[in-house]
C-alpha cells in the first residue's frame, strides 16, 4: 500500500504533520496543563487526519483499479465485436440464375470462378441445362444467410460483387462445378480457387454429371474452358498507351484477358480486343 502512495499525497501528509509541529512549536510559553491538552489534542487530530488520509487513498486507488478493470472489459468486447463483424452472413432474397444472387441489402453478387448456362442474358436465348442451373442455386441459398469471400477484383464492370459464396460449411462455387451445374471459368487475378475448380470440373466431366451429360456435344460446353490455363503476358513492358497487341499475339483467351484487364479493359481497350464490348477479350481463342 506505501508503494502505491504517490509523491504528491506524501507531500500532502508531510504538510499535515508540518502544521501540527508548527501549533506544538507556538504552544511552548503555555502551562504544562494547556501544554498537555493541546498535545492530546494534536495527537487525536494527527490519528484523525492519517486514518483519514489513507482511507482516501486506498478509496482512490480502488476507484482507478475499478475503472482500468472496466476499460479492460470495454476494449475486449469491441475486439470481440471487430471479429464477429468479420464473419458477417447476408441473406439471400433473389437468385437471379446459376451463377448470380441478390442480397437482402441490395447488392449483386456474381459468383467467382465459375459460369452457368444463361437464362436471362438479354441477347441469347436459354442455354442448355440453364433452368436447372438456376434452380440448383435457389436450392442451396435463397431466403438463407451466406458468407462471401473476396479474392482480388471488387467488382465487375457491371458493378456486381465477384464473391466466392459459402452456405454453412458448403462451398457454393464448388458445388456447382462438382455436379455438374456450371463451368469453370477463370479470369485472372482472381485464381484463389482455380485448381481445385478445374479439379471439380474433372470430377463431373468423369462422372457425367448435370451437363456433362445433358448437354453432351453441344457448343455451349465446347467453347468451354475446361482446363483454364495461366496466362503468360508478352516479354518486356505490357503497353497500355497505343494499339501495338490483336488477337494473333496471344496463344491463349486467357493471355489476351490478362492484358485486356491489365490495361483498363472496356474503360481502355486501346488494342480493340474485345470487339464485341462483352468484357471478354479473344474469344476466339482456345
Amino acid at each position: 500500500m506505501i508503494k502505491s502512495i504517490s509523491k504528491k499525497r506524501i507531500g500532502v501528509i508531510g504538510g499535515i504533520f508540518g502544521l501540527i509541529l508548527l501549533v506544538v512549536v507556538l504552544s511552548n510559553g503555555d502551562s504544562d496543563s494547556n501544554q498537555n491538552q493541546i498535545s492530546e489534542g494534536v495527537n487525536q487530530q494527527t490519528q484523525v487526519s492519517l486514518k483519514q488520509g489513507v482511507r482516501n487513498i486506498v478509496t482512490e486507488e480502488s476507484s482507478k483499479k475499478e475503472g482500468n478493470n472496466n476499460l479492460g472489459l470495454e476494449q475486449s468486447r469491441q475486439s470481440t465485436e471487430t471479429i464477429e463483424k468479420q464473419k458477417v452472413l447476408f441473406k439471400v432474397i433473389k437468385v437471379i440464375d446459376g451463377d448470380t444472387i441478390k442480397l437482402e441489402n441490395g447488392e449483386v453478387v456474381r459468383y467467382i470462378g465459375i459460369d452457368a448456362p444463361e437464362t436471362v442474358h438479354p441477347s441469347k436465348p436459354v442455354q442448355c441445362f440453364g433452368e436447372e442451373s438456376s434452380n440448383k442455386n435457389k436450392e442451396l441459398v435463397e431466403g438463407k444467410m451466406v458468407r462471401l469471400e473476396k479474392d482480388i477484383t471488387d467488382r465487375d464492370k457491371y458493378g456486381r460483387l465477384l464473391r466466392y459464396v459459402w452456405i454453412g460449411d458448403l462451398f457454393v462455387n464448388d458445388y456447382l462445378v462438382r455436379q455438374g451445374y456450371a463451368y469453370v471459368c477463370t479470369y485472372p487475378p482472381d485464381v484463389k480457387y482455380s485448381k481445385q475448380f478445374v479439379q471439380a470440373q474433372q470430377e463431373a466431366r468423369k462422372n457425367n454429371r448435370g451437363l456433362w451429360v445433358a448437354c453432351l456435344g453441344q457448343k455451349t460446353i465446347e467453347k468451354k474452358p475446361s482446363l483454364p490455363t495461366e496466362p503468360t503476358l508478352p516479354k518486356g513492358e505490357i503497353i497500355c498507351s497505343h494499339n501495338v497487341y490483336n488477337c494473333s499475339d496471344f496463344s491463349t483467351q486467357a493471355e489476351a484477358q490478362s492484358v485486356f484487364e491489365y490495361c483498363g479493359g472496356v474503360a481502355n481497350d486501346i488494342h480493340r480486343l474485345d470487339a464485341d464490348k462483352d468484357g471478354l477479350a479473344c474469344e476466339s481463342l482456345p
